[in-house]
């Protein structure tokens, strides 16, 4: 008896894996589940993950993606955020749905865009993956050549960045004015949960203006 991709159940909060899944196979299943699931799938050389955030993975996902939008607000860059948009490249047999990203040292060649086609298209410059319950393969990221990567674990921010196709971890943001953001944004991310979103995000742009003044100070 076969069991239709629909009829598993992947409990909130975990993942399941599939191996020996060909790139047919991966997009008929994309197909077959279609874009309004909960779900986040990842492919990898044949493997298939499919993982079911949890309630805090989403509000932490939010938050974090708004303190990022602040920074390139304040520091005028523009950029453009796609959210979990599916990313692959059938040759390399990579394919990823970040929790969040952002282009933005690209962001003028995708501008205006409607679909991203990494065959012809440069990857986004900054993913965030929030990591409550299962760990990041960075291996999809540095095949793609995705610059930086955050990886949040509910405690603690890492900031990977790509240099010479291996993820070297910092503790700036090469994507956000060099600013040191691995202890920080944690820190924002804290206060809403006891502040609320709109109190921490006036508070994180004071915080910022004054770093930024440092900045242009020291140049």
């Amino acid at each position: 008896m076969q069991v239709a991709l629909r009829q598993l159940v992947v409990p909130t909060g975990q993942q399941l894996l599939i191996r020996d899944v060909s790139w047919q196979m991966y997009e008929d299943i994309l197909v077959e589940l279609g874009e309004r699931r909960g779900t986040r799938i990842n492919y990898s050389q044949g493997m298939l993950e499919i993982m079911a955030p949890l309630p805090e993975h989403e509000d932490d996902k939010a938050i974090i993606g708004d303190l990022i939008k602040v920074i390139l607000e304040e520091l005028d860059i523009e950029f453009r955020s796609l959210a979990s948009t599916t990313f692959k490249n059938q040759a390399m047999q990579q394919a990823i749905e970040a929790d969040d990203c952002f282009y933005i040292e690209h962001e003028a060649l995708i501008r205006g865009k409607k679909r991203i086609d990494l065959t012809i298209d440069p990857p986004p410059d900054l993913a965030i993956e929030i990591d409550l319950t299962s760990r990041t393969r960075f291996n999809n990221y540095q095949a793609l050549g995705v610059s930086e990567l955050w990886r949040f674990d509910g405690i603690r921010l890492q900031i990977n960045v790509l240099q010479n196709g291996e993820y070297i971890e910092s503790t700036i943001s090469p994507n956000l004015g060099g600013l040191e953001l691995g202890q920080i944004v944690p820190e924002y991310l804290e206060r809403s949960k006891v502040l609320g979103r709109n109190a921490t995000i006036r508070r994180f742009r004071a915080w910022l203006g004054t770093e930024i003044n440092k900045l242009g100070k020291s140049e």
